[in-house]
Parts: C-alpha cells; structure tokens; sequence
C-alpha cells in the first residue's frame, strides 16, 4: 500500500500538484504581507503543504476544547470571511478539476483528491493535517 501511495504522490506532484502547492504557498505569502491577511496566512500554507503529499494524508477538525482560537467560534467568523472573499472560487477550481480527473478512470484518485481539496479550501480554518493510520 505504500508503494502506491508513493506511485499515487509522484504522479499528483507531477501532473498539477507542484503548481497547486506553489499557488497556495504564493497565496499565504501574499496574505502575510497585509496585517489583515495574517489569520489565514498559516492554514494557506497548510494547504499547500497538504498539497504537495496529500495521499496517506487526511484533512481533520481540531479539538475545539484545546484551547485553539482557529477551532472555536473566532473560526467560524474567519471561515465566512474566507469563504465570502477566496473560499467559494478556489472550491470552484478543485471541483472543475475533479471533473476532468475523473473522466478517465485513472484519475478517479486524484479527483477525489481535488474534492477534498475543494471542501477544504471552502473552510480552512480549525483544520489539521494528519497521516491516515
């Protein structure tokens, strides 16, 4: 299983996922040069980190009780400003994609892939990356 997934991270690294992470790492560059921006700056360049590896990986919710202001109520204000200003479109992107992808049925993993990436581009906030088990 990990020969695959390491065949499947190539491939999606080849074929969009380099250009894809870059897009969401210039991005968090790009809102961490405005103060206003700095909230989301860190889960943009989650993302991207995600995108460069993404399968064996899944996208989680953080614990609500750890403490965490992203994963409280401060991250559902954060969420709607991010999903009003940027989030509806890059979903937008991911899910054209998706819908290419999976015409062929070798890219139904990376379209499933570009879903995923496409739910959490709709609401980044409170979210983490962890190694499927």
């Amino acid at each position: 299983m990990d020969l695959i997934r390491l065949i499947l991270n190539v491939l999606w690294l080849i074929f969009g996922g380099l250009i894809s992470a870059f897009g969401w790492f210039f991005g968090g560059a790009l809102l961490a040069l405005t103060i206003v921006g700095l909230p989301w700056t860190f889960a943009a360049w989650r993302i991207g980190a995600y995108t460069l590896w993404p399968f064996g990986r899944e996208v989680v919710w953080r614990d609500p009780d750890a403490g965490d202001i992203g994963a409280g109520p401060v991250g559902v204000v954060l969420n709607v400003i991010w999903f009003i200003f940027a989030g509806w479109y890059i979903a937008l992107s991911h899910l054209i994609a998706a819908f290419f992808e999976a015409i062929i049925i070798i890219g139904i993993p990376f379209a499933i892939k570009d879903l995923e990436l496409a739910k959490l581009a709709l609401a980044p906030v409170g979210r983490t990356i962890r190694d499927k088990p």
